[in-house]
């Protein structure tokens, strides 16, 4: 089933649109997420479809962790905001669920890399499948 979700940085001056195939929807405990999105896990959706900057592409910056094989942060230059990231060779775009502007449609299916997880960060009691890793 084919979505479209919009969504935009902080201040919004950029501003996307995500069409495609909805793929999983993780809250991911690993240490990088948590850096860059400064809490205790990253809400992230990940769409087999394209990507399209509707405003504000000029303020996209990226920032590749040298050593990490898929990870990437995606941000706003003005206001550091994570943005979508979209991955040319699979074909999937990664979505930080808190970007959007329109809701999903759907709910996160597990927490993958509770391996780790930070002591401190939220509940476990919402009875979502739990992974040390990537799920499945």
């Amino acid at each position: 089933m084919s979505k479209t979700l919009t969504g935009s940085c902080l201040c919004g001056d950029v501003c996307y649109t995500v069409t495609g195939e909805p793929a999983h929807f993780y809250h991911c405990h690993c240490s990088r997420c948590r850096k860059a999105s400064g809490t205790g896990h990253a809400s992230n959706l990940f769409v087999k479809g394209s990507l399209t900057w509707e405003s504000g592409e000029e303020l996209v910056s990226r920032f590749k962790v040298p050593e990490a094989e898929r990870f990437a942060n995606t941000f706003c230059r003005q206001c550091g905001a994570r943005l979508p990231r979209a991955n040319e060779a699979t074909g999937v775009v990664m979505i930080p669920a808190g970007s959007l502007d329109t809701e999903p449609g759907f709910e996160p299916e597990a927490r993958i890399f509770m391996g780790s997880r930070a002591a401190w960060s939220c509940r476990r009691d919402d009875g979502l499948p739990e992974f040390d890793g990537y799920a499945g």
